[in-house]
């Protein structure tokens, strides 16, 4: 996002203010404190800062400040189980602007937490390539289909399919997507002296362990409730319109929706079995409404014409009996900073946390620890950002929350950035496995995004974190098109059908087939980069006169190219 320049050269501007309010909200890290000492320099020594462009960076947003780590780190992969082969670099994120990450994340990155990282794509043993899904094209396949229907039978009747749930190809693994990182985390949260657990979430954990049972208070500004009933969404982020369907037509066997509509003959077949089931149940589903003060919907519902597939949104909220056995709401409330619906609710996220380390993956009771779930799940350096044109719940980061019946049952962590909601990690109650709820909570996070979209125009993607075609059951991701791969040369994006050959005979693989085509983003002009050392911003240009040991410059140049020209520039670049 452009910032405006600050003249920032007098006492009272709002760039002499902003490092006090990033020191508030960095805690007492190393970076913090660097820029309150900066904050009480003399006069004369603020002067020489200003005119090395030190404060150009302050405006109404407090920049990025990263710290990055020289050489690259190996530990043990998560997906082959290879002790040292899963290789990256990685910075410590103190705060991030929306915009930056968007831009990193677009260059090959993600973040864990605060730890952002990038695979070294043509060393690490199981390349993992970002990979993002088109939802305003997105069509529900004949597996996904028969998830959300799983969940409706559920809902509406109680029914619990029969079958292994855990064989089920569709459903992810959620440890293996940051097996190595935690250890990383652990040693990195000493190295960069980060408090792990804010005082106010301190707070709220220990009121919580009294107060067991309370049920959160709906209605906080930031905090989105989405209900299986249509009448009781209350200020959704997700469709709020009903659609008006009969009850019963079973859509055949489940048509393949990435082929063409079906032919005439079968339809006539489908229409007559329709026609036999309305006949059965006359009565048919309870028209739905408009839920009053909600914009339409970017989906309106279509005439139930036979050769027109339902919509994801159909499948999703299809209408319930009113004497459904179960109500399901999905609740988006914002994690960073912790809104008073987070924190009233942190207790009982975690106690899902605990469970699912557990049960899913045999953790010892100890292993999963308030502060690990803090650190991995709800600590985030992303800026809450609410622009007048942005999505009504602004931008950051968030945890979507799946309520069953007035309890949670899953979690999903998300980050709604500029161009795409981005799917951090999923955890659930094991007791309800048999839901499928990796797969369900993909397809709620897309119809999310199409939500958001219809405000925000340019929010047009879903970011389903990295695709990895060596591990097996990693790439259920690709079933969920269209989608795309990042070439990890150029960093631009092909359509999966394309890199899919090419993955089949090599493990790493640059997708852009245009031999002379290059990274457009890749550092032109290192001198430009904005480095925060000795209390002062200042360009690398100044900074590397300054610099005597040779492996600085290699390790300034090895960021430079890997964040590209355009982060480098807008993002601070914390040296020690």
């Amino acid at each position: 996002m452009a910032r405006a320049a600050s003249a920032c050269g007098v006492p009272g501007e709002p760039g002499l203010r902003a490092p006090e309010q990033l020191r508030a909200r960095l805690g007492d890290s190393r970076a913090a404190r660097c820029i309150v000492g900066w904050r009480r320099r003399g006069w004369a020594d603020r002067r020489r800062a200003w005119r090395a462009g030190a404060m150009a960076s302050w405006a109404a947003l407090s920049p990025s400040i990263v710290e990055y780590f020289e050489g690259e780190d190996s530990y043990r992969c998560g997906y082959c189980k290879n002790e040292s082969g899963s290789r990256s670099n990685g910075m410590w994120a103190h705060s991030m602007t929306v915009q930056d990450y968007q831009d990193l994340i677009d260059r090959g990155w993600r973040r864990s937490g605060k730890y952002v990282y990038k695979p070294v794509m043509n060393q690490t043993c199981c390349p993992q390539y970002t990979i993002r899904c088109r939802p305003l094209q997105f069509q529900p396949s004949k597996s996904h289909k028969k998830v959300l229907k799983k969940m409706l039978k559920f809902l509406a009747k109680g029914e619990i399919s029969k079958g292994n749930y855990e064989d089920d190809p569709m459903e992810p693994t959620m440890e293996d997507t940051v097996a190595g990182d935690f250890g990383l985390i652990n040693k990195l949260d000493i190295q960069c002296d980060l408090k792990t657990l804010s005082g106010d979430l301190t707070e709220s954990f220990d009121s919580e362990e009294k107060k067991k049972g309370k049920s959160p208070k709906k209605g906080a500004s930031n905090e989105f409730i989405q209900s299986q009933d249509i009448e009781e969404k209350l200020g959704s982020g997700e469709p709020s319109h009903p659609v008006k369907m009969p009850m019963a037509p079973k859509p055949g066997k489940g048509a393949d929706l990435s082929k063409p509509p079906c032919r005439k003959a079968k339809e006539i077949r489908k229409e007559r079995k329709r026609l036999k089931l309305m006949q059965q149940n006359p009565a048919g589903e309870p028209e739905g409404f408009q839920a009053q003060g909600e914009p339409p919907s970017l989906f309106p519902p279509k005439a139930n014409k036979s050769n027109q597939p339902k919509s994801l949104e159909d499948l999703i909220f299809e209408s319930l009996p009113e004497n459904a056995s179960h109500k399901l709401e999905v609740r988006v409330v914002r994690s960073s900073p912790p809104s008073s619906q987070f924190k009233a609710t942190f207790q009982e996220s975690y106690q899902v946390y605990k469970r699912y380390q557990m049960v899913i993956h045999k953790d010892p009771p100890d292993k999963p620890t308030v502060s690990q779930f803090t650190r991995f799940l709800c600590s985030s350096p992303l800026e809450a950002e609410n622009p007048p044109n942005g999505p009504d719940c602004g931008y950051g980061s968030f945890h979507q929350q799946y309520w069953l019946d007035g309890r949670i049952i899953a979690v999903g962590v998300i980050d709604i950035l500029p161009y795409c909601v981005s799917s951090v990690y999923l955890y659930y109650d094991p007791d309800y496995s048999f839901l499928s709820l990796g797969v369900y909570s993909a397809l709620r996070e897309i119809a999310f995004t199409r939500q958001l979209h219809q405000k925000t125009s340019q929010l047009s993607y879903y970011y389903m974190g990295f695709y990895i075609h060596s591990c097996p059951k990693m790439k259920y991701k690709g079933q969920y098109r269209p989608s795309d791969l990042l070439c990890p040369e150029t960093y631009v994006w092909v359509p999966i059908e394309q890199c899919l050959p090419s993955l089949e005979n090599s493990k790493y693989c640059r997708f852009n087939q245009d031999p002379e085509a290059v990274d457009e983003g890749h550092s032109k002009d290192p001198d430009r980069l904005q480095v925060f050392y000795k209390k002062a911003i200042m360009p690398y240009g100044v900074y590397k006169k300054q610099q005597k040991d040779p492996g600085e410059e290699a390790a300034v140049l090895q960021y430079a190219r890997l964040v590209g020209q355009t982060c480098s520039e807008r993002m601070l670049l914390f040296r020690n």
